[in-house]
């Protein structure tokens, strides 16, 4: 079990460096993260910190995440280098390593992933993935299908968020990071296996 004198240092640190709003938010893509954990029988304390932690690098100044991503000895594809956007997530990774001494790389790699997904991501970086498109003050056109789906298989759900994702990057023009198009690829073929192991069971019945 996770001490509460930890979580409550990680949680003084986030009032004091993001806004009202995006301290809001991560409270709840914490809580969403647990759920989704407990769900999946995933580590619960893992995802209580790395929800928590996921945006704590949102509200630095560009220059220096880029810094961070700059520094950065995990794996960087140069499309990230090039969109702030995409800065705050590697460098909230760092951040937890080099601010609050965070060495357990599932915690570190979830929060890397939660914007871009990769394909050799965790379960751990789904859950932290989809807890961020589903926590409680988003309020986009299709969340309620998403916090449906979310917990009715992680492989759909994630297949189905990474669809969006990269078909929303091409109607706008976007670069589409490597990891973010194997990470489609994999879960595409995960729910594409499922699914037909599925119509197979049910035609031997």
């Amino acid at each position: 079990m996770t001490d509460k004198k930890t979580i409550s240092r990680y949680k003084e640190y986030l009032k004091a460096n993001l806004s009202k709003k995006r301290y809001n938010h991560s409270l709840n893509v914490a809580q969403s993260a647990v759920e989704l954990a407990k769900l999946y029988g995933e580590d619960e304390d893992k995802a209580l910190i790395a929800g928590l932690l996921h945006d704590v690098a949102k509200e630095l100044p560009a220059e220096r995440q880029l810094e961070y991503v700059k520094q950065s000895e995990l794996s960087v594809d140069e499309v990230e280098t090039k969109a702030h956007a995409l800065f705050h997530a590697i460098a909230g990774a760092e951040i937890a390593m080099r601010v609050f001494g965070i060495d357990d790389m599932d915690i570190i790699l979830a929060i890397r992933w939660h914007t871009v997904a990769a394909g050799d991501m965790s379960r751990l970086a789904a859950i932290v993935y989809l807890a961020d498109l589903i926590s409680a003050d988003r309020d986009y056109k299709d969340v309620k299908r998403m916090r449906k789906l979310a917990v009715s298989g992680l492989e759909k759900a994630m297949y189905e968020a990474l669809k969006f994702s990269v078909g929303d990057s091409v109607e706008n023009g976007n670069t589409i990071p490597v990891s973010t198009i194997m990470a489609y690829n994999r879960f595409l073929n995960e729910t594409n296996k499922k699914e037909k192991l599925e119509k197979q069971k049910k035609g031997a019945v």
